[in-house]
């Protein structure tokens, strides 16, 4: 089984799984969106979209407003994933700043009840951000088959993935998904998952296709395809994968078991 392992909800949902369908893959693991670029058709329409964005990376945001956000943006997911269980799986934000209890709690009400797969996309826009990844860390090792999906691209520093590096060591029963493999930094972050068990590789938003091939030769069982979708393709970057490995097992395994594995899934 093909499947996408991240990809963020794209309206209409149906243009979505023409996508997938079109790439060959069997399904999609969805992460909740607050803008839709897909919707954009012009640079300024582009950046209307992204400014929210931008806002939540740079930290400008309202802590009661952004639990409200989340809160409907998981009921759009799960609206998506109950209407189309043969095409998606999916994966739920947490906020940040809760207590260890208040964090517990959305996971119960919010992540386990709506049969979600993981936790992410946490996108931190600065380093103090990743340090406030811990209260998740503590709260996931009650469910260590939950991993974490962590944006370790741009605005994440070299420093900031240092943080999230200790966090991984130091709670090793939390699996965590290294989101765009560290970006420019790459190369720390390979040699850092390739000798950790708990550690994985989220191969989208690659800048370079030697950085992936050199990620399928370190850790082929630890790299997850994926396209970031929308802002990525599903069938372009398959197609990466397929071009830059030869072993059949290998790429199988890249395209879709290394995930079921880490998830625990069938089908």
């Amino acid at each position: 089984m093909i499947i996408d392992s991240h990809e963020h909800l794209i309206l209409p949902t149906e243009s979505q799984i023409k996508k997938l369908e079109d790439a060959g893959v069997d399904k999609a693991i969805l992460f909740t969106t607050t803008p839709h670029p897909e919707k954009a058709n012009t640079i300024q329409e582009f950046k209307n979209e992204m400014s929210i964005l931008f806002k939540v990376l740079s930290g400008e945001k309202n802590h009661k407003n952004d639990m409200e956000r989340m809160r409907n943006n998981i009921n759009d997911l799960m609206e998506v994933l109950n209407k189309y269980p043969n095409k998606f799986y999916g994966f739920g934000p947490v906020p940040l700043g809760l207590s260890l209890d208040e964090t517990i709690s959305w996971i119960e009400k919010y992540i386990i009840s709506n049969n979600l797969k993981g936790v992410g996309e946490f996108t931190p826009g600065n380093d103090e951000q990743v340090k406030q990844l811990e209260i998740i860390f503590q709260a996931l090792e009650n469910y260590s088959y939950l991993p974490i999906w962590v944006h370790t691209f741009y605005p994440v520093t070299l420093n900031g993935i240092n943080i999230l590096i200790n966090l991984t060591k130091k709670y090793p029963k939390v699996p965590v998904i290294f989101g765009h493999m560290g970006g420019y930094h790459w190369i720390n972050v390979i040699d850092f998952v390739k000798q950790t068990p708990n550690a994985y590789l989220d191969l989208s938003a690659s800048f370079s296709t030697l950085v992936v091939k050199m990620a399928i030769a370190e850790v082929p069982n630890k790299c997850l395809y994926s396209s970031d979708a929308p802002y990525g393709e599903p069938l372009l970057n398959k197609q990466m994968i397929e071009y830059l490995c030869d072993d059949e097992k290998i790429k199988n395994d890249i395209l879709g078991n290394n995930v079921l594995k880490l998830l625990n899934l069938n089908s």
